[in-house]
């Protein structure tokens, strides 16, 4: 049986099965679907009926068995968790039929420390990537087109490219001491592909030096690299899907879901800062950051930016809110939070209040995400966008945007901001989806 069972990170994998149907939404922009809805002047908000919130527990979508589910009520102990430090194993391949034309240094100065300083920022400085570069060159056993190097691998051509990537560097390294394993190839060797950078889950993990490695990152860049393409893999390793997804047609855009949000959907985005709901499942946002509705009725909040750096480098608090989340099913949330050009969302070209839903029964690359265009009818940074449809999803002070959610709406609407944030009005009607049976000794969504 091969090693190799799932793998994270290639846009070129085989066309997923279906997503989940997603309930169509409304912008404030659409005009006529709005007609029964009150008119929002200017900045002002609509009082309506108040709702009272609930705990962050009870908007936790529960962890199902597709790969990288985005439920979070528990952490998936097969992955580690990105909290604290960490340390990650770097070793660079080179090929018996090419001599490398750069240095490992060099290569080694492609991902770090960039890649650890997206991680500090993202974090809120509460996690720490920590790069071991050996600085030397191990010769695999083949060439390099011996392993037949491309998007859609063959599984047993991988294998033996782990297999003999682990015997030359054993005898060297113990990796027993790291938590995260790169292969960085020769990006010169003739058999290399770049499509094929990705991470391997091992359905059978190597066993060396008395550990068994579960996952490695096998990186295939040109030199330099795509930007961010490390960050990206490695958030497979901590267990977080692909946002974009594979179109039918040959020339379909993958960017449809989330465009330029998150670097999940694409390493190349505006806005690469990852999602609210991540950064939560992950462990760098916690309850105190996030406030839940669950009931039917008319809540206000303020929003800072979810890329914004905390003032004492701890995670955000009970007064510093990044997220709103609604719950509408047993395995779908709505989730609203602000982005702003600042942090790892330096580049983004538009800033407000994105509004996404969320799935936790729908795998990665499927589309367990997707964000809600705030403004439908036009679109941003046509030229340096990967999706401009959605670079101008966000909405800004004095729009609205209303969600379907099966038997219930959620209306956003944003009202002014200011130095504390952006204020924020969700009004849900009807009656939100149903959570999920609770049993003894645990909490409103089965949290232990």
């Amino acid at each position: 049986m091969s090693r190799a069972e799932r793998t994270g990170g290639d846009r070129h994998a085989a066309a997923p099965a279906a997503a989940g149907h997603w309930p169509g939404h409304r912008s404030r922009r659409t005009g006529a679907v709005l007609t029964a809805l009150s008119a929002l002047i200017g900045t002002s908000l609509v009082a309506g009926p108040a709702a009272v919130a609930a705990t962050a527990d009870s908007c936790a979508l529960e962890r199902t068995d597709v790969h990288h589910s985005e439920g979070l009520d528990t952490w998936n102990p097969d992955y580690p968790r990105p909290r604290g430090e960490l340390d990650a194993l770097m070793i660079f391949l080179a090929f018996p039929e090419n001599r490398p034309a750069v240095t490992p240094g060099r290569l080694a100065a492609d991902y770090f420390p960039e890649t650890s300083r997206f991680f500090e920022r993202a974090s809120y400085g509460t996690f720490t990537l920590r790069p071991h570069a050996v600085p030397r060159w191990f010769e695999m056993a083949a060439d390099s087109r011996a392993y037949g190097i491309q998007r859609d691998w063959s599984p047993e051509l991988r294998s033996a490219y782990l297999d003999d990537a682990v015997t030359a560097a054993d005898p060297h390294v113990d990796f027993a001491d790291y938590d995260v394993v790169y292969l960085v190839a020769d990006p010169d060797a003739p058999g290399v592909n770049s499509d094929a950078t990705k991470v391997v889950n091992l359905e059978e993990p190597i066993s060396v030096d008395g550990t068994e490695l579960h996952r490695v990152v096998t990186v295939f860049e040109r030199h330099p690299p795509d930007r961010n393409v490390l960050a990206h893999e490695t958030l497979h390793v901590f267990d977080l899907p692909d946002l974009y997804h594979q179109p039918e047609e040959d020339d379909g855009d993958w960017d449809t879901h989330v465009g330029d949000w998150d670097l999940m959907g694409s390493q190349f985005g505006l806005s690469p800062e990852p999602l609210g709901w991540h950064k939560w499942k992950l462990g760098w946002l916690d309850d105190r950051g996030i406030d839940c509705r669950v009931d039917a009725g008319t809540t206000r909040h303020v929003l800072r930016a979810i890329a914004a750096p905390t003032h004492d480098g701890l995670l955000p608090g009970s007064d510093d809110t990044r997220m709103v989340v609604v719950r509408t099913g047993r395995s779908e949330v709505l989730a609203i939070e602000a982005r702003e050009p600042v942090g790892n969302d330096i580049t983004s070209c538009t800033d407000g209040v994105l509004v996404y839903r969320v799935r936790g029964d729908v795998a990665s690359a499927q589309g367990p995400v997707k964000v809600m265009d705030g403004h439908p009818d036009s679109e941003a940074c046509a030229r340096i966008s990967v999706y401009p449809e959605l670079a101008d999803a966000p909405l800004g002070a004095g729009e609205s945007l209303e969600v379907d959610a099966g038997t219930s709406t959620v209306r956003v609407t944003v009202g002014e901001r200011t130095t504390a944030g952006w204020t924020v009005e969700v009004t849900v009607r009807g009656t939100p989806g149903s959570l999920p049976d609770t049993g003894p000794g645990t909490g409103a969504d089965g949290r232990v």
